[in-house]
């Protein structure tokens, strides 16, 4: 009993050290942060700025929630970089932060992150309306982009030239940079699924993991894919541009953009909502937001905001209806739990799944 008063005593001390350092300013010279400040995915980015929007209704006398997109993995670096009112309260990411990440986060007194999971996105393929149009899969893909297809040299100029029963056009794909979570998920959820229907990449996985990982994740860079940043909507604008050419972003900027471009089909399966919702879709994906803990008592309205997340989710609600894929309804159930219990996120949960 006395060693579990001795750790209750400096688990408080520690969080009430948290606190007074955010909230330490007038004396320093230093200003108070008063708002919430997410970092982080620009696929979520829309969704988070409708949530802080509503929030800012609900709570006039609050500031508005500062959100930024800084892409996945750099908003991870930013949210893992430290506590106090420098650092970001929130990061969202179109991926699940890594076990390695987390122990960044760890190594740098992050040690207390709530991980909530918000709704559900796909990795669109498209092209503009009256364009290219291509029956596309995970094998073909990887065939296309990779930068070593199964260890050899990349030689396909055309979609022809990987699958006969494609056009003969130039293999041109816009895309998200490697800070980009949607790079990560497009990496995950497809080119590995299209390497690995290889067997011998399917064994070298298990000799040789990172010879693995370059080969079936390197994406090529002579010109057949083509990095536009993080803003989705600049590859959006290259392929209407472009007929030819295809895009590759989260399934909200395909809804976001029916006017303008159409969604090509993965193996045969189109890219809708309904198909996204029930993982029909090989490229559907989990969306995430991360909160520190530990910034909870000084930052405020950072619970609430965590809260409008929860109101705003629902498959009627107001991110459904600009593109979120709404979870099932036992998910939104346990990530409700989380924002109402501050449950706390674990390496060995990151590393169960």
């Amino acid at each position: 009993m006395t060693h579990r008063i001795i750790a209750s005593i400096k688990t408080g001390a520690l969080l009430s050290l948290a606190a007074a350092t955010l909230t330490a300013c007038d004396s320093g010279g230093g200003a108070t942060q008063q708002s919430v400040h997410a970092v982080g995915s620009s696929t979520v980015y829309p969704f988070a700025k409708v949530v802080a929007e509503n929030f800012s209704r609900s709570f006039p006398d609050m500031r508005s929630p500062l959100i930024e997109s800084t892409g996945t993995g750099n908003g991870i670096q930013l949210f893992c970089s430290g506590l106090g009112p420098n650092t970001p309260d929130m990061v969202n990411a179109s991926r699940r932060m890594k076990p390695s990440e987390f122990d960044s986060c760890a190594a740098n007194k992050v040690d207390e992150v709530i991980e909530l999971q918000v709704g559900l996105d796909g990795i669109a393929f498209a092209s503009a309306n009256g364009g290219i149009m291509l029956n596309l899969s995970p094998k073909t893909v990887y065939e296309a982009l990779a930068a070593r297809p199964y260890g050899k040299p990349q030689t396909a100029k055309t979609w022809k030239d990987v699958d006969p029963a494609l056009p003969a056009d130039p293999i041109l794909v816009y895309g998200p940079p490697s800070t980009s979570g949607t790079r990560d998920a497009l990496k995950e959820l497809v080119l590995e699924a299209g390497c690995k229907s290889d067997p011998a990449m399917k064994a070298l996985k298990d000799s040789d993991e990172e010879q693995y990982k370059q080969i079936c994740t390197e994406v090529r860079d002579d010109g057949g894919y083509v990095d536009q940043g993080e803003q989705d909507n600049l590859i959006v604008q290259k392929i209407v541009g472009n007929p030819r050419a295809v895009g590759v972003f989260g399934y909200s900027y395909l809804e976001e953009n029916t006017d303008k471009v159409q969604g090509l089909p993965m193996n045969s399966v189109q890219p809708t909502y309904e198909n996204i919702a029930s993982f029909a879709y090989p490229g559907a994906r989990p969306l995430f937001v991360y909160v520190k803990k530990e910034h909870m008592r000084a930052i405020p309205g950072l619970e609430d905001f965590m809260k409008e997340w929860v109101k705003s989710w629902g498959k009627g609600g107001p991110l459904a209806r600009i593109g979120m894929v709404a979870m099932p309804a036992d998910v939104m159930q346990a990530n409700a739990a989380k924002v109402q219990g501050m449950t706390v996120l674990t390496k060995a949960e990151l590393e169960a799944k």
